[in-house]
């Protein structure tokens, strides 16, 4: 099914109405085309949001989605009359490929677009489900630095993951298209309630296994040829397998919210572990220069760093923000 609506307009209009409602405190880089917003993860109770805008934030990602529509429109209240905005929602996994909680997790995240709707949010982060080894069931994978995917563009399907021989990797593959196909379903399934609330589903692909290389993963949400299904990209979950830039530049437009994290690889290059933003291997000016050649007006949320001072942190963003 196609939508007459054209993805280009629909994003403007819907980040527009998200930052539109920030008339205070914006952040317009020298140089930069685009005006990017700061926020961090957490309750938007009246002390939190009271602290984090003293901090120079503006907004928040909310990560209380078990919640009525009226209790989130509270909230919604008590974050305007402070000049926040509750920008998103984070719901997180789901396991949309496990046929035994499935229809579970596909009514929770039903639960979680109407709470968005309430938060006066645009967008629900949402990680379709997980794939990988577990105690019982071994299934051997390439190293984040070995991928090389093949993948049929209509089904989304991988042919093979890796150089040479993949007859190693046959139980990886074939999880991995049944995931696919299973998260497709589900998605679609959500769009139309996605469309009632007003809320996009916004995909990630955070180290699940699933959708390691931009183009598979542009090729996974672009099938769905919705507004309403785009993509929530997190800077540092990608170090590992493709520089930040590049994944920018492959999913381009279907980007609609960034969480700020960073990565800092070993010195072969190979795999590392998260650090505080601005710390690890991620090319921050390179970053914030390819959002803006995208167009990219919007939220710049921080994952994680929760040992930095609320100080330490907005200064660092505001760093990454100015391009440095």
């Amino acid at each position: 099914m196609r939508y007459r609506l054209n993805r280009r307009d629909f994003l403007g209009a819907s980040l527009a109405v998200g930052a539109g409602a920030l008339a205070v405190g914006r952040l317009q880089a020298e140089g930069f085309k685009t005006t990017l917003h700061k926020a961090l993860i957490g309750k938007p109770t009246e002390e939190t949001l009271k602290g984090w805008k003293a901090a120079g934030f503006e907004g928040i990602e909310s990560d209380v989605w078990q919640v009525a529509p009226k209790a989130a429109a509270a909230a919604r209240k008590v974050a305007e009359k402070l000049g926040m905005k509750i920008h998103s929602v984070l719901y997180g996994w789901a396991n949309f490929n496990r046929a035994e909680v499935a229809a579970k997790d596909l009514a929770d995240v039903e639960v979680a677009l109407r709470a968005c709707r309430g938060y006066g949010a645009d967008a629900l982060l949402l990680v379709p489900c997980h794939i990988g080894p577990t105690k019982d069931s071994p299934m051997p994978m390439p190293e984040p630095w070995d991928f090389e995917i093949e993948f049929d563009e209509k089904t989304g399907h991988v042919k093979r993951v890796a150089a040479g021989d993949n007859s190693a990797y046959k139980a990886y593959i074939e999880a991995h298209n049944q995931a696919v196909d299973a998260s497709r379903k589900a998605v679609k399934e959500l769009i139309p309630v996605a469309e009632k609330t007003k809320v996009i589903i916004a995909l990630e692909n955070v180290w699940n296994n699933l959708w390691v290389k931009p183009a598979i993963f542009q090729n996974f949400i672009a099938s769905f040829d919705s507004p309403w299904v785009q993509c929530y990209f997190d800077i540092g979950n990608h170090v590992k397998y493709a520089p930040p830039e590049e994944w920018i530049r492959t999913l381009g437009k279907l980007i609609v919210k960034c969480h700020v994290k960073d990565f800092k690889l070993n010195p072969d290059g190979h795999d590392g572990q998260f650090v505080d933003p601005r710390d690890g291997s991620v090319n921050w000016p390179l970053v914030r220069k390819e959002l803006d050649k995208l167009g990219y007006n919007g939220w710049m949320t921080i994952e994680g760093s929760g040992d930095l001072s609320l100080a330490e942190r907005s200064k660092r963003l505001d760093l990454i923000i100015a391009g440095k």
